[in-house]
């Protein structure tokens, strides 16, 4: 595998930005793993950080270069600092770069990439959780299957919470005021209700029973069942920290190709 530590200058947000990337490469090594090589069609996974990382964390804290050795896979890791993968209403439009202009400069950079439905995927953990959900919510045409891992799925039912986390005015300069999120193109739960069961991807949701997240994970499953969604939850052991997420990645990855 080839890893690549990219700065590109986005449009949208008018500033550089940073990804890494990892590019399946043909190695043969007398010691360490073989890779297959790709030269097109290769398929995409967007795995999105959350609220404490940045393009950076999931190479660092985990061995996601490792898992994905041998699956004829890239893996795009953006930052996107704290915005929450949203159109903030301080007028940095983080949701419109994640969900359009970045995939036009992946393809731009990197044009052996699929541009398939059934071979691109988003993941993400905690905030990222949440973007890969909107992503796959938003835009179910794009992807076929995305995954949360500890993901914060039901912001409009815990307002409370966010406030333990961070003050209102760092919320609402995200989400503007923080009535208006129940129903709206940030509330995961309502893009849920609106889902059409033939044309949704492939979901996975995943927390550690010991996370304060679980029950808006177990609420957000339920929903998707309620509106007939394929929806594949599974829990075990674990806290919201990086031992869960390093160990759930994996089962993600085998999920994305069974």
């Amino acid at each position: 595998m080839a890893f690549l530590q990219v700065n590109v200058y986005s449009n949208v947000l008018e500033m550089e930005v940073m990804l890494n990337v990892i590019l399946p490469q043909q190695t043969k090594k007398r010691l360490g793993t073989n890779t297959k090589g790709a030269t097109e069609d290769i398929a995409v996974l967007y795995l999105l950080h959350g609220m404490q990382g940045n393009h950076s964390v999931w190479a660092r804290r985990t061995s996601i270069e490792r898992y994905v050795s041998g699956m004829e896979m890239a893996v795009i890791m953006p930052s996107t600092d704290l915005g929450w993968y949203t159109d903030t209403t301080y007028d940095m439009n983080y949701w419109t770069f994640i969900s359009e202009e970045l995939p036009v400069i992946c393809h731009e950079l990197f044009p052996q990439l699929t541009t398939k439905r059934e071979k691109t995927f988003a993941a993400g953990l905690s905030m990222g959780g949440y973007g890969a959900m909107k992503l796959g919510l938003r835009h179910p045409e794009r992807f076929a299957a995305v995954a949360s891992l500890s993901g914060a799925l039901a912001l409009a039912e815990s307002v409370d919470n966010l406030l333990e986390i961070r003050g209102k005015v760092y919320w609402e300069g995200i989400f503007g005021p923080l009535d208006e999120i129940k129903g709206s193109e940030n509330d995961l739960i309502y893009l849920i209700s609106q889902q059409k069961i033939k044309t949704a991807p492939r979901f996975f949701i995943t927390c550690g029973t010991e996370d304060a997240l679980y029950p808006a994970n177990t609420y957000a499953m339920k929903k998707m069942q309620e509106q007939g969604l394929m929806v594949t939850f599974e829990d075990g052991p674990g806290e919201h920290d990086w031992a869960f997420w390093d160990q759930w990645i994996q089962r993600v990855l085998a999920w994305i190709n069974e």
